[in-house]
């Protein structure tokens, strides 16, 4: 298996580890509202025809999809 290189990885952790962890918490906050953003964003661009009502139902849908629900 071809791992892809990651040239910034070691600065990413560096960085990571200067961080309080209020800090962390918080970029991850923001990594997963930017994820959630971009998610609805490529729904808008797949079904741009569907009222609010449709695309809220589309979208949770989609979500519940993303869950692994494998108990």
């Amino acid at each position: 298996m071809d791992i892809k290189p990651r040239p910034n990885h070691a600065v990413y952790i560096k960085t990571l580890r200067m961080m309080t962890p209020e800090q962390r918490l918080n970029v991850a906050f923001d990594l997963s509202e930017f994820s959630r953003n971009l998610f609805r964003q490529g729904l808008k661009e797949q079904f741009p025809n569907l009222n609010d009502v449709e695309f809220h139902a589309l979208y949770l849908e989609r979500l519940k999809q993303c869950y692994n629900n494998n108990y």
